[in-house]
């Protein structure tokens, strides 16, 4: 219509018409069900107060604790100290007796001992999901649900549901003793060995099949720690075309990853300073 205007629906009855139009397509548009904090990875972003977590509640680091802090504030410069707050709350996540998470009470005193406003740290601790701001379980077992791992199993008819099964718990739930908490995270970057599961923000537990993950929950249910890393014995992965690199033998880690190594010089340096 070059050169003319649209007409306005001025008229009383194009006015009743527009009403009704808008009337019955409000009464089509579905109703967005609203979402349990808990199936989000990272819970809600602003703090409620509960009975185990509010402004009365007391948390001290430990001794451990502290000579770990210690020796993590010795790495940076007075002005900087900033800089060690993801490892101030992963030290308090994993201090004995706070049943893997932090409470405000522990990101309050992080801040008081880097000497910068508590917001700073409840910015990083609500960011990262790796921090959990509610009670989990002892073994928090963290079901990647990424389509590699979906595709090699961890559907819900593969290890979800044994895990399910096995537990008496849904996703986002904790067993009534405490123990156990399945929650379903996104890629964990170990695709080549789907299925997997990652296990209180460190263990990875890979190459899973039903039997295997079932063999891990009764190892755990007995109070022993089951070996990580792949379930099936597999050392190497190939392509079709074979094996294109690491023809030297099996392969084996670097000196400075022998992770045994590094935990015993650890202790043997702890025990000096003592």
């Amino acid at each position: 219509f070059v050169g003319k205007r649209p007409r306005r629906p001025t008229s009383l009855g194009a006015m009743h018409r527009l009403s009704r139009f808008i009337r019955s397509s409000a009464k089509r548009v579905s109703v967005i069900p609203r979402v349990s904090s808990r199936q989000f990875s990272a819970g809600l972003v602003q703090h409620r107060h509960t009975a185990e977590n509010n402004l009365e509640t007391k948390f001290e680091f430990d001794e451990d604790s502290k000579k770990e802090i210690d020796r993590v504030l010795a790495k940076y410069p007075p002005q900087y100290k900033a800089s060690a707050t993801i490892p101030l709350l992963y030290i308090a996540q994993e201090q004995a007796g706070s049943n893997n998470w932090i409470t405000l009470a522990a990101m309050n005193k992080i801040a008081e001992m880097l000497e910068v406003p508590p917001m700073k740290v409840y910015e990083v601790a609500t960011f990262y999901t790796m921090f959990n701001r509610e009670p989990v379980g002892k073994i928090h077992i963290q079901l990647c649900g990424t389509t590699p791992c979906m595709v090699a199993g961890c559907g819900k008819d593969g290890i979800k549901k044994v895990i399910m099964d096995e537990l008496g718990i849904g996703e986002g739930e904790t067993t009534k003793d405490g123990m156990f908490t399945l929650q379903e995270v996104e890629c964990l970057g170990a695709c080549v060995n789907a299925p997997m599961i990652q296990v209180n923000n460190k263990e990875f537990y890979e190459h899973l099949t039903e039997e295997s993950m079932k063999a891990l929950l009764d190892t755990w249910k007995k109070g022993e720690t089951p070996k990580e890393g792949n379930q099936n014995h597999v050392k190497t992965c190939e392509g079709p075309q074979g094996k294109t690199s690491l023809k030297g033998g099996e392969p084996g880690f670097p000196e400075f990853l022998d992770i045994d190594k590094m935990i015993a010089d650890k202790k043997a340096a702890d025990a000096k300073a003592s």
